[in-house]
């Protein structure tokens, strides 16, 4: 999702796109350094998700806040790396967890050295944020904290999963934004406090930060079930029986219409032709057009949060971002 020329357009200025640019790529060689450990297989292990790429969302909002003000380079340096480094620390523990055997398009670590070194190499990055983030201050290591107690009461709620007494779909947010939109708002947070911004637009860029979180996994949701096998890999999260946007809406509502449906879903899903099946039953449901419905609420949402903003590249690029993401396909 960095500023390249695809995204180029008349909101995002050719020479603002490369300057985020170049910042990423330096982020980039620092995240490789920075997991290097003491032996080789700590290294490997540490390493392994981030050599295996990823969109770098989190870096690209830090970076991107960053030039709301007067920011310096190594500072946004070191906060981009300890949200990153957060984030792919928490992908080792999700993938125990979610027992899964592919990140990214290769073997997960757990799946290649077993879950105690998955785990311990997760520990790793975080001690690596943890030491990142100190050379930024104390009150980044405050935000950093609490951000940290969020992802890990998040992970606990989607373990549990909803009590009785839960709405499904509330609880599934609550989850989205304690998961995905707690560090993403840290990283719209850190970018604007290196920039030296002012307490009202830290607040709005929180804000802003915390919602198009949201935004990020709702979407991802939709693509779940739209994307073609060139793309994410269509249908994976159903076969899982991972709670998604599309899916809560349609037992939410309880349609007659859609009894079968709801049957389908809580079947068994590991025939490729019963997959499919739901799939092209799903994709021509009113679920999706009503999650498409919410992503895009929430994309007005998140680009309202933005207007305390001093205008500029770096807030238009804030605001394209909202686009990009709730129209994303991949």
């Amino acid at each position: 999702m960095s500023w390249n020329p695809a995204l180029v357009t008349d909101e995002i200025d050719a020479d603002f796109a490369s300057s985020v640019s170049d910042f990423i790529e330096e982020i980039e060689e620092r995240l490789v350094e920075i997991a290097k450990a003491d032996t080789a297989f700590a290294s490997e292990a540490a390493g392994h998700i981030i050599a295996s790429g990823g969109k770098r969302f989190r870096p690209l909002i830090v970076v991107t806040a960053s030039f709301l003000g007067q920011a310096k380079r190594q500072d946004v340096i070191n906060a981009a790396l300890v949200v990153e480094l957060t984030h792919a620390a928490s992908l080792y523990h999700d993938d125990v967890m979610d027992e899964a055997p592919m990140r990214r398009g290769v073997p997960s670590a757990n799946q290649l050295w077993g879950n105690l070194a998955a785990i311990l190499a997760g520990d790793l990055l975080f001690s690596r944020a943890s030491a990142a983030v100190i050379k930024l201050g104390m009150e980044y290591v405050k935000v950093q904290t609490a951000t940290f107690a969020r992802l890990v009461q998040g992970q606990l709620s989607e373990t549990v999963g909803p009590t009785p007494q839960d709405d499904p779909l509330e609880h599934y947010l609550k989850v989205v934004a304690d998961k995905t939109g707690s560090l993403i708002a840290t990283s719209a947070l850190f970018g604007g406090m290196v920039a030296k911004l002012p307490q009202e637009q830290l607040t709005a860029l929180a804000k802003f930060g915390e919602e198009i979180g949201i935004l990020f996994q709702l979407s991802d949701d939709i693509i779940d079930i739209t994307s073609d096998e060139a793309g994410k890999k269509p249908g994976a999260d159903l076969r899982a029986k991972i709670p998604t946007l599309p899916i809560l809406l349609l037992r939410k509502d309880a349609r007659e219409e859609d009894q079968k449906l709801r049957e389908l879903l809580s079947g068994d899903l590991s025939d490729d032709a019963a997959l499919a099946n739901v799939l092209d039953l799903l994709r021509q449901n009113w679920c999706m057009e009503a999650a498409r419905l919410e992503v895009q609420a929430r994309s007005a949402l998140a680009r309202s949060y933005l207007e305390p903003l001093p205008d500029g590249h770096a807030k238009r690029a804030l605001e394209a971002l909202c686009d990009a993401v709730a129209t994303r396909t991949t």
